[in-house]
């Protein structure tokens, strides 16, 4: 994929960003009211383990994930989660639930002295796992979405992004070891 320059635009309305692929799942609510996003939460996905490319994260998020493909997806098969958004190694965005909406993608986790993540936070998905590096046109894409998320969410700003390790530790790992964060500080 050519990873264009250009900025990203939300749409305030329906929380959808333009000219990326949509796929929604079915995994997501409203968030609490008076709730909008604060931070931002990557993560990193692979299906199977260590494999990027084909139908499978999508299908985790949709609910019709295929047990039989594989020996791991008997382990989540039964899985109800989410992202907002999904970064694939070259560079493609998929969306999976408005930016406005509560995405089931956090668990059981805390942030900022609060529980219950998902309330107030945005999740986006690197294809990508613990051991290997991520892909330029990730860190690219990363960037464009991350300013257009805070410029529709201000209550977002530099210092308020995590990993999913951070809000979950001892129980996540993503986006790993290989993941700059560097690259992703807007100035």
């Amino acid at each position: 994929m050519n990873v264009k320059s250009e900025s990203v635009n939300i749409n305030p309305e329906t929380g959808l960003i333009e000219g990326v692929t949509h796929i929604a799942s079915p995994n997501y609510d409203d968030r609490p009211q008076g709730c909008e996003p604060e931070v931002i939460v990557i993560h990193a996905i692979s299906l199977p383990p260590g494999e990027f490319g084909g139908p499978y994260i999508g299908q985790l998020f949709q609910n019709c994930l295929n047990a039989g493909d594989h020996c791991y997806f008997e382990e989540i098969k039964d899985l109800q989660v989410s992202a907002h958004l999904l970064v694939r190694r070259d560079g493609e965005i998929v969306q999976f639930v408005p930016l406005h909406k509560r995405a089931w993608h956090a668990g059981q986790s805390e942030c900022e002295g609060r529980q219950r993540v998902n309330d107030f936070s945005i999740g986006i998905e690197l294809e990508g796992c613990d051991d290997k590096p991520f892909e330029e046109a990730q860190y690219l894409q990363l960037d464009r979405l991350i300013k257009a998320i805070m410029r529709a969410y201000p209550k977002i700003t530099a210092n308020r992004f995590y990993g999913h390790s951070d809000i979950a530790p001892g129980r996540k790992t993503d986006p790993g070891p290989f993941f700059d964060w560097s690259r992703i500080r807007p100035v």
